[in-house]
């Protein structure tokens, strides 16, 4: 065989070992690539279940509920009120005469119709020294104007509606803005004219748990979201109470 002969078989072969060599490298990259893909989308979906945590719940300071030890039972649900909630057998923690009455109160301002652009609920209850205290109607609604029904009194119409407000004695919370935003109790206790800290709710002292969605928020109870269907509890003083669980009537 000559020489020139052989050369070219050489270089053929080396041709085909490289050719050989880019496909395996072609073949990892895309294997690695695809990897990758799976790896984020676990990754995502793992953060969508947990909510980005597991005991943050997407992003909040929330601790288990067995954290507060043994708690007492909830006291007896009242009778349904004009919304389909229970309404506390208790007194309102406090009234509505120190409510805002028209200017605008930590950017939210109070408007002649309900705004319904964004239009959610979440529900609250309040314990003072373990017993119950309602949340009471007309909280937002200045010049309030009750209309009485089989269930009880229900606020149709005032002066203006803010964009966060209550109807009924429920402890219902009514979000109906022209913007999508997330409000907090301290918006809500800021437009009912009522303190809100670690330390008081309303004219209530004493240390504050706040309990969200069945978990402890372990943040200042003022920075608690008011998320559609969310279930809030603030609880002063001692005993701690379970928290109570409604379900949300349809429309609400």
């Amino acid at each position: 065989m000559s020489k020139s002969r052989e050369s070219a078989r050489e270089r053929l072969a080396r041709e085909r070992a490289e050719q050989a060599r880019r496909r395996r490298r072609r073949l990892w990259l895309a294997a690695a690539g695809a990897a990758v893909v799976v790896i984020a989308a676990v990754v995502a979906i793992t953060l969508a279940v947990t909510g980005g945590s597991g005991s943050s719940g997407g992003g909040l300071p929330l601790a288990p509920l067995s954290t507060l030890g043994t708690l007492q039972p909830a006291p007896a649900a009242g009778p349904a009120g004009p919304e389909g909630v229970p309404v506390p057998a208790g007194p309102a923690l406090a009234d509505t005469s120190n409510g805002a009455t028209g200017q605008p109160v930590d950017g939210i301002s109070c408007q002649t119709s309900e705004q319904t652009l964004f239009h959610i609920h979440a529900h609250l209850t309040i314990f003072v020294n373990g017993a119950a205290r309602q949340v009471p109607a007309g909280i937002g609604i200045p010049g309030a104007q009750a209309t009485q029904t089989a269930q009880g009194a229900f606020i149709e119409t005032g002066t203006c509606f803010y964009w966060l407000h209550t109807h009924a004695d429920d402890g219902i919370i009514h979000i109906e803005s022209p913007v999508q935003r997330t409000y907090t109790l301290g918006n809500l206790f800021d437009i009912w004219g009522q303190p809100l800290g670690p330390d008081q709710v309303g004219p209530a002292h004493g240390h504050v748990v706040a309990i969200y969605n069945g978990q402890v928020f372990q943040g200042n109870p003022r920075d608690v979201p008011l998320n559609a269907h969310a279930q809030i509890s603030l609880q002063v003083g001692t005993p701690l109470v379970a928290p109570e669980q409604i379900t949300f009537p349809n429309g609400l």
